[in-house]
């Protein structure tokens, strides 16, 4: 492996990838933190924080972050996840001193002024607007809801327009205090990096971070229900799924591989079943989302309203059909997929940081790509029916939006499961 990894005095882990021939370097910071973190009143504040992080620091101005991050043809981006937060930057080799200086100083020196916040808060009233009006987006937040009913997990990473309208300055401080630590959070590097450079680098900058243990997530409880909403749209939008499996799971691989065997591309089970043979949809796959404690597997599908009543039978029987009879060339073609996808990406240095970033916080070390493709290479058609069955154990959960009325009844679905 190209990966070194160091702990600083503070508990912040440093680690690296190197990549040779490359001239560009991806440099973050990832916090273990994200919406799960929050509570009823605070909804919307990992990603606010996330936001605001760009409007200004004790040192530098709005435009001054964008303008020197742009100054040597990088740029400076973030994103929250219900378990994570990332800021990173990409930058040739030659600057990653700036990334580093500008992910420290924004982290721990912001300081959320006043009107920056208000101006900000405007932002993501139009991005939850813009959310709302995208189906095929907000559906999974409506999936989401209902799988995990009255809890953070089950909250939108964007908040409401009612809560976000609430946070504060204070909110903010309060969110970052609790759970910006150093412990709880990865600085990863990846491409034209010299481990040792970023190490020095890492010592100097982040020199103001807390070290104390971050607080405990509160448990994720699966629930599982229906939840339909009839909208004057063109096309119906609904995921059907059921509790999936966490990351340390020993079916976690097992399951990715089911994922891509039944709806991951042009060749799986759902694509030529519903699409090809049935034309009963344009867009049709499956997922499967992992989080430390919990996971979700569904299946996203777009359809019209007068094929709505025929998908979720096709669907039903396409997934029991997988229990019982998987052929071994179907297995082979999806571990090929997921394995060719994950050497693929170790050409861009993004996603080797972000994985690496990743594998820290959810395992406490790396894994080396000859691990991670063992693990998939053993997944045979045994493990698959282990999966479905597993999955088919827990109550289904539906989400809709659209034209709903010609879709079948809940309790019809769930009989279909047993």
């Amino acid at each position: 492996m190209t990966v070194r990894v160091d702990t600083l005095a503070n508990g912040l882990r440093v680690a690296t990838d190197r990549m040779d021939g490359v001239e560009s370097a991806t440099v973050g910071v990832w916090v273990g933190a994200g919406t799960r973190y929050e509570d009823a009143q605070t909804n919307g504040v990992a990603h606010l924080l996330e936001h605001m992080a760009f409007k200004g620091t004790e040192s530098r101005s709005p435009q001054a972050i964008a303008e020197e991050i742009e100054a040597v043809g990088g740029s400076l981006n973030a994103y929250t996840s219900r378990e994570q937060t990332a800021y990173h930057a990409r930058v040739l080799g030659t600057d990653v001193g700036l990334a580093v200086d500008l992910l420290a100083d924004i982290l721990q020196r912001s300081t959320f002024d006043g009107d920056e916040l208000a101006r900000e808060r405007t932002v993501v009233f139009q991005e939850i607007g813009q959310a709302e009006d995208t189906p095929d987006d907000v559906i999974f937040d409506r999936y989401q809801m209902v799988c995990y009913p009255d809890q953070p997990m089950g909250w939108p990473i964007l908040g409401t327009l009612e809560s976000v309208d609430n946070l504060s300055r204070e909110a903010i401080r309060g969110y970052l205090k609790r759970n910006y630590l150093a412990g709880h959070m990865i600085l990863a590097a990846a491409g034209d990096v010299d481990h040792e450079h970023i190490l020095e680098l890492a010592e100097k900058a982040f020199d103001v971070l807390a070290s104390e243990a971050p607080p405990a997530p509160k448990p994720a409880k699966y629930g599982g229900g229906d939840f339909r909403e009839a909208r004057p749209l063109e096309q119906l939008h609904l995921v059907l799924g059921f509790e999936g499996l966490a990351y340390r799971d020993p079916d976690f691989y097992a399951l990715s591989v089911y994922s891509t065997l039944l709806g991951g591309g042009m060749s799986s089970r759902l694509f030529q079943e519903v699409r090809e043979k049935r034309g009963l949809v344009y867009s049709i796959h499956s997922f499967s989302a992992s989080y430390a404690d919990g996971g979700l597997f569904g299946i996203y599908a777009g359809t019209g309203e007068k094929e709505a009543a025929e998908l979720l039978p096709v669907i039903a029987d396409t997934i029991q059909a997988t229990a019982v009879n998987v052929e071994a060339e179907e297995v082979a073609r999806a571990k090929a997929q997921l394995k060719a996808g994950i050497l693929m990406a170790r050409e861009s240095s993004s996603a080797r940081a972000e994985q690496l970033a990743g594998q820290l916080l959810i395992y406490d070390r790396p894994l080396s790509p000859d691990e991670i493709v063992a693990k998939i290479e053993a997944v045979d058609g045994a493990a698959i029916a282990r999966v479905v069955a597993r999955l088919c154990k827990s109550a289904p959960t539906l989400a809709a939006l659209g034209p709903i009325s010609e879709l079948e009844g809940f309790a019809r679905l769930k009989a279909r499961f047993g």
